[in-house]
């Protein structure tokens, strides 16, 4: 058992001065806390549950103190395990699962001690896996028909044809959107070890917009019909001419959807004699039509962490961020809504499947 008041006054005001520093080393602190708390008279069972360590340790920290002094207590020299496999192991074993996906732990545990005969707990194999340079995340989805060159070709146009005059050839994007009547959760800053909740609504309604958006100025114009299809197209087309009574051509740029290669809308065209000109998206390439970006910035302002208890009220909050958030704020996201295209290329990624 350590006796107690065997510090000099002179250690012990050393060891105070230390704990009472705000900007000292955390670690360092605990150290001479425990050797204060033994000169007091506790015993190491005591210290120990009182800094949440176990007694071993506060024995150590004392032998350390009476051989070095203080100095002793600021060396940290802790060295880390050996690996419980051999670097020719661990070689294998990257191999095999860079060859052969697991979806967790338990099947490479079970794979270690079928092929090596060691047993690793979660923790110990995760910490294995980062080693061998793993990280667990999930792939993202990419289209499996997407085309490079078509990609390209889209690029190329839409650039040549934006570095016209904005006003007598002002190029839009077109798409469909379908926001329905439900809460979004969404991540946000909450206090640590409070539960938190979003209402969720029942009902299954849901307000349809065709719109359109042109990056120069953000002109949002935008039609809200019983459904989505030739007719409201043509809707949507006739404000974009009326908003653009200058312009000799505009240029839509939109998705292969059958509504917008309707019969009814090309007749249309003709028949008006109709200052627009279309140019389609390449197939399976959503991520070149800045549009959908607008959508996600409509969630983040309008359904994200919020209730609506009825419908009426979702579809007017809607459509608000339409007819004025969107002319009145669009300077806050317009780099989320930009024209910084990627291609999607199979040479970026291991495809799986």
């Amino acid at each position: 058992m350590i006796q107690g008041n065997f510090l000099t006054s002179v250690q012990r005001d050393e060891l105070e001065h230390i704990v009472r520093q705000p900007t000292e080393n955390h670690g360092v602190c605990r150290r001479c806390n425990a050797v204060l708390l033994l000169d007091d008279g506790w015993s190491c069972q005591q210290v120990a549950k009182a800094l949440y360590i176990d007694d071993d340790t506060v024995r150590t920290w004392y032998g350390q103190y009476l051989v070095g002094g203080f100095d002793r207590l600021e060396t940290f020299d802790w060295k880390g395990g050996q690996p419980r496999l051999t670097n020719d192991q661990e070689e294998e074993l990257a191999h095999f699962l860079d060859e052969n996906l697991h979806a967790n732990t338990r099947h490479v545990r079970a794979h270690i001690r079928q092929t090596y005969n060691l047993w690793f707990s979660r923790s110990g194999c995760v910490k294995l896996m980062k080693r061998l340079g793993f990280e667990y995340r999930k792939p993202p989805r990419i289209p499996a028909q997407a085309d490079e060159e078509k990609q390209q070709d889209f690029i190329d146009l839409y650039q040549t044809l934006s570095k016209a005059d904005s006003k007598e050839e002002p190029c839009y994007f077109v798409d469909a959107v379908h926001p329905e009547h439900q809460s979004h959760p969404a991540f946000g800053w909450f206090k640590k070890g409070q539960k938190v909740a979003l209402k969720s609504s029942s009902g299954r309604q849901r307000i349809n917009i065709h719109g359109a958006i042109n990056l120069e100025n953000f002109d949002c114009p935008f039609v809200e019909p019983q459904s989505v299809d030739a007719n409201s197209t043509i809707a949507l087309f006739e404000k974009i001419e009326a908003r653009n009574p200058a312009a000799t051509c505009i240029h839509l740029f939109l998705d292969n959807a059958n509504y917008h290669h309707a019969r009814a809308v090309k007749a249309w065209m003709k028949k008006v004699k109709s200052k627009i000109k279309l140019h389609f998206l390449p197939p399976y390439a959503p991520h070149l039509n800045p549009i959908e970006r607008l959508w996600g910035v409509m969630h983040q302002y309008v359904t994200h962490q919020t209730f609506y208890q009825n419908f009426n009220d979702f579809a007017d909050t809607i459509l608000a961020f339409f007819k004025e958030t969107v002319p009145a704020c669009w300077h806050d996201f317009r780099d989320q809504v930009t024209d910084n295209f990627r291609i999607i290329s199979f040479k970026n990624f291991r495809v799986l499947g």
